[in-house]
């Protein structure tokens, strides 16, 4: 089976280019070892020396040289709004205290839907809307950031 075993980051590559597009949730992005199957078809097998932090705009080198773009899939999240900056950072601080994926945007933060989150922040007075979009949530200041799990430790 052909392989993929090299990351090209966006706008290191010409994506103009591309052999085909793989769509992948957040988890699926986060895999080192997964066979894919791109929009057109093509069929390979991802196969990183470590577990990698896919955006959309990267690329998956072949080991035929081809490439296949890399595309976030659309989640079910919410974006969470607040009336004031004190809001805003009582609830990131409350998202980041249970280490949740967040993605953090101009004024609004993004989830993936949780109704026991929802019903937490919405009793810090933030504002929830239930959206579907494409989910990159913050790497983390330790690396590239796990959804999987801790990367550091509470010494």
């Amino acid at each position: 089976m052909l392989r993929a075993g090299t990351v090209l980051k966006k706008g290191d590559w010409d994506a103009a280019q591309a052999a085909d597009t793989v769509v992948l949730d957040l988890e699926h992005r986060r895999r080192r070892r997964l066979k894919m199957e791109g929009r057109d078809g093509l069929s390979f097998l991802l196969d990183l020396p470590d577990v990698p932090s896919l955006q959309s705009g990267d690329g998956l080198q072949l080991e035929d040289g081809r490439c296949v773009a890399v595309e976030a899939a659309p989640e079910d999240l919410v974006e969470i709004t607040c009336q004031s900056p004190n809001e805003f950072t009582r609830v990131a601080w409350h998202l980041g205290n249970r280490h949740l994926p967040t993605q953090i945007m101009e004024g609004a933060l993004r989830i993936r839907e949780d109704h026991v989150i929802v019903d937490m922040v919405e009793r810090l007075g933030a504002q929830v809307t239930k959206i579907s979009a494409p989910f990159e949530p913050e790497g983390g200041a330790y690396g590239h950031g796990s959804v999987m799990g801790h990367e550091h430790g509470h010494d």
